[in-house]
């Protein structure tokens, strides 16, 4: 094998010892102990030449390469842990070469430890020693291959000193002193000179520490009598006071008289092995670890100062083994056991008993440990370690113990649950998820009639009600899909036929429903008693509100009718008697009388929430700007009115109409809280309320328009702020006012999906603050509110049906619409309204009022007109419409409505104005209202 290429497989050693190993005559192999399998980095030449195997099949497969079906598995297994553990040693194996011969092989294992950037390796020398076991030259052979092994040994020393691994000595007996190199002066702290020059073997062994002397000097002598192999760790001290550890091995080397002549060897500093494992025994002790070690045949055993401790002992160095198996319970096992394995890496583990000398008491303990052969003295030795398991075995008994107690509980638990299941009052069931009932308790007699056997097996589904079917099937699903608990209730059939409301209680697990019924029939049975009984109670209300009605409103119509019917009686005297000229101040009295009575039957119908409304887009600036010089009049010249309006004020979608009554009712009510005069300011606002601020006023989150009127007035008190919106409370003098006002307002508000909010303190004036809902649009011009405009004439044969049951209603709107120039067809009910539908007449406009008598009202007749007229637009004239007739108060696009009583002149604009929009084209996008 080339040199560059050995060096390329070989770990960082340097040229000296590389040069060595590839010039050598031995077989000479080096292996990784540090990855997996021990592999073999380097071979050379001799290794090829004794075994057979070239370089390219020997590296990197496992170092027993060599092994043969007849090698010894023990000093195998023996030589493996060397190579892997760094230890050094010497072992003879039956091996095989390449072509399967058999030959005896010495192994001397070198182990060498890791050094500056260089990491550690393991090296073996093979010797083939087959004709000293084959032909009986033992002594000639191994003298000649002993020779060559101490000069190559020389070689070796000289290139591990140089490249700084280990350190080399040369003591020749005979002169009593010893050489070194560079490495072994380092070690030593001495100067090159005097190890180069050598130094007394007195001097050598005053270098190490006094409690090893004896030792190594014992481990000498043994050399000097005969012993072939030295191998040692012992400390030394430096002369300034430094302690190190070094491990030395070396060889004795005989003259021709088979006397010692020399002592060679080799020497690696350890100090930081030594260091890791004392770090390593502090932190076993710190987790109450006490280690021990035992040798085969011998009486004592070493133990550590913690081993002492956990057993209660004395701290000692060794322990008769006899003292330490007295302490064990006599039916646990002993420390050791008695009849040790044969080979060695035989791991044991028992757990024992003792009782403490020092204290008496019982603990638990448990050992781990090997037996190793020992590879210079072949003892079997037992190292294993001791941990005191006595706080888990008390857990253990403590979790039994708790075990035995849980295990009577649930038994107890069961039984109790055995007992409620029997004697509940409370229906209990239990089901499959298809309704399938798989258990019933006795209650089930009781309550449905049914014993627990007649219901096995039954469908749960089959005794429901079946309006409250679907609802418990909905219910069932959700538990199968994961809901947590199921509450609801149904009526379940009785076993004679009958109904019993129960509500239910149901959680799902393992695969069944588990469900318990209370039986609620007579607290639903008192439910709707009081229902009723609560109904009747808000009847009287309205009857006892009938009766506040009767004070003060029936004054005001009898105070109106009167100014109506004598206005007429003056006005037919007057016209009878020729005096023309004082018509019109009676025909103005008699207007003036019904309007303020109109405008009553309004405030009743808005605080009845009953009133249509005709919502439409709204932009608020634009109506107060329109009705500022009305206001402005209406307040009187003591009383100032200013606005303050918002810019880029948000659209409202309400009846315009009826926000313009609401705001000049506001302001009346402001002015007549400012007898003296004062301020009123109206104000618009954007407002968006989250989820708090609107919980407190009582309204849904989301964006309004604020309308607020604030006066300068003598305010309201908490009482009368608490009262403000109920129906005919009023503070003004009786005749004065009906205490309606607000309540229409607040009607509205509400009725537009909004509300109303007072501010007020005595003396400091007060605040009115509507707040509607804000919508997406701006309205169009059309749809914007505008003065009534003189109504034109109507186009060629346009045609009018009326339908009301009113004669006189029928004559005055027939005659308005003829001076108009429409054709004019009247109805009395729903079956002639339909009759004429029916028929090819053209039709322009139907204007009907809502309540009609024979059995169709006036929305059902719209709705007939559209199915046969589809393009016919209609006209609702009403005083009192039900919300239910015209879709809870909203209308149609092809809806409109006007309040009686109304004047002639709104009537026909209202008309002419439904007609001509008709007539015009409508947008793509009216058509996809509602989408």
């Amino acid at each position: 094998m080339e040199l560059g290429t050995a060096a390329a497989r070989l770990p960082r050693l340097g040229g000296p010892v590389l040069e060595v190993f590839a010039r050598s005559g031995l077989s000479l192999l080096i292996t990784d102990p540090g990855q997996p399998g021990n592999p073999i980095t380097y071979v050379n030449a001799g290794f090829t030449e004794m075994t057979g195997f070239p370089p390219e099949e020997a590296i990197g497969r496992d170092c027993r390469l060599l092994e043969a079906p007849d090698t010894d598995p023990a000093t195998a297994a023996a030589l493996a842990a060397a190579l892997a553990e760094g230890r050094p040693g010497e072992f003879e194996l039956r091996h095989r070469r390449r072509d399967g011969r058999r030959f005896w092989d010495r192994v001397t294992v070198v182990p060498v430890p890791p050094g500056f950037n260089r990491p550690g390796f393991a090296m073996a020398i093979l010797t083939d020693i087959t004709a000293t076991w084959e032909e009986g030259a033992a002594q000639v052979a191994l003298r000649s291959r002993q020779e060559a092994l101490d000069k190559l040994q020389e070689r070796l020393r000289a290139a591990l000193s140089a490249s700084g691994v280990m350190a080399s000595w040369d003591w020749t007996i005979g002169e009593r002193r010893l050489r070194g190199d560079a490495r072994f002066a380092a070690v030593y702290g001495l100067t090159a000179e005097e190890a180069t020059s050598g130094v007394p073997t007195a001097t050598f062994f005053s270098i190490i520490h006094p409690d090893d002397q004896a030792r190594i000097r014992l481990a000498v002598g043994g050399i000097l009598r005969g012993a072939e192999v030295f191998s040692k760790e012992y400390r030394i001290r430096l002369p300034d006071g430094t302690i190190r550890w070094v491990h030395a091995r070396g060889r004795r080397h005989e003259a021709e008289d088979e006397t010692a002549s020399r002592f060679t060897g080799t020497m690696v500093d350890v100090t930081e092995q030594k260091r890791v494992e004392e770090r390593l025994r502090i932190a076993q002790t710190a987790g109450g670890v006490g280690t021990f070690e035992y040798t085969s045949g011998y009486g004592t055993v070493s133990v550590s100062e913690q081993f002492c401790q956990v057993l209660g002992l004395q701290p000692a160095q060794d322990l008769p083994l006899r003292t330490i198996n007295a302490l064990i319970h006599p039916d646990d096992p002993p420390l050791i056991d008695p009849a040790p394995p044969p080979g060695a890496g035989c791991i044991r583990q028992v757990e024992f008993r003792i009782t403490r000398p020092d204290t008496g008491e019982q603990r638990w303990l448990t050992r781990r440990g090997e037996f190793l052969r020992d590879i210079e003295t072949d003892d079997l030795r037992f190292s294993g370690v001791i941990y005191d398991i006595t706080a888990s075995k008390r857990g253990e008994e403590t979790l039994r113990r708790l075990n035995d107690e849980l295990e009577a509980r649930v038994a107890e638990r069961t039984a109790d649950r055995n007992r409620l299941w029997r004697l509940s009052a409370e229906l209990m069931l239990v089901a499959r998820f298809d309704g399938t009932i798989t258990a019933a308790n006795p209650a089930s007699a009781a309550v449905l009639g049914w014993t627990e056997i007649e219901l096995l097996g039954r469908d749960l589904f089959e005794l429901v009600h079946p309006d409250e079917a679907a609802a418990t099937r909905r219910e069932f699903a959700a538990l199968a899909d994961g809901a947590p608990l199921a509450r609801f209730d149904n009526r379940c059939r009785r076993q004679d036929g009958s109904w019993r409301w129960i509500s239910w209680s149901a959680a799902a697990g393992e695969g069944l429903i588990n469900a318990v019924g209370r039986d609620i029939t007579a607290a639903t049975e008192q439910a709707e008693a009081l229902r009723q009984a609560e109904e009747q109670l808000r009847q009287a209300q309205k009857m006892e509100a009938v009766g506040q009605l009767t004070g003060g409103i029936a004054h005001d119509f009898n105070n109106l009718l009167t100014g109506i019917i004598g206005s007429l009686q003056m006005l037919r005297t007057r016209v009878a008697q020729g005096r023309l000229s004082q018509v019109d101040r009676y025909v103005t009295a008699a207007q003036g009388a019904a309007n303020r009575a109109a405008a009553l039957t309004h405030r009743l119908l808005a605080f009845s929430r009953r009133q249509t409304l005709a919502p439409a887009p709204t932009d608020v600036n634009r109506l107060i700007i329109g009705m500022e010089e009305l206001v402005r009049r209406t307040m009187g010249p003591a009383i100032r009115v200013e606005t303050a309006l918002a810019a880029e004020l948000w659209p409202t979608l309400c009846d315009p109409n009826q926000l313009e009554n609401a705001l000049l009712n506001l302001c009346i009510n402001a002015r007549d809280a400012m007898p003296d005069g004062g301020l009123v300011t109206i104000a618009t606002a954007n407002a968006s309320l989250g989820e708090a601020e609107a919980l407190q006023q009582g309204m849904a989150a989301g964006d309004y328009v604020s309308v607020a009127v604030s006066d300068t007035g003598t305010g309201m008190s908490p009482e009368v702020m608490a009262r403000a919106f109920d129906p005919f409370f009023t503070t003004k003098p009786i005749g004065q006012g009906t205490g309606l006002g607000l309540s229409m307002i607040y009607g509205f508000a509400k009725q537009s999906g909004g509300q109303i909010r007072i501010r007020s303190e005595l003396g400091c004036g007060t605040t009115m603050s509507i707040f509607l809902p804000r919508h997406a649009t701006f309205p169009t011009e059309e749809e914007a509110p505008m003065n009534a405009e003189p109504a034109s004439r109507a186009g060629q044969g346009e045609t009018v049906l009326i339908v009301d049951d009113e004669p006189t209603v029928r004559m005055l709107v027939r005659e308005v619409l003829e001076e108009l120039g429409y054709h004019a067809v009247e109805a009395v009910d729903g079956a002639a309204a339909l009759l004429v539908l029916q028929s090819d007449i053209r039709l322009d406009l139907l204007v009907t009022d809502v309540g009609l008598p024979g059995g169709m009202n006036g929305r059902q007749i719209a709705d007939a007109g559209r199915a046969l007229r589809p393009g016919l637009q209609a006209l609702f004239i009403t005083g009192y419409a039900e919300g239910a007739a015209l879709g809870q108060g909203q209308l149609e696009p092809w809806m409109h409505i006007l309040h009686k009583p109304f004047e002639v002149e709104a009537l026909a604009s209202k008309v002419q104005q439904i007609i001509r929009q008709a007539e015009k084209p409508k947008p793509a996008a009216s058509f996809a209202r509602g989408a």
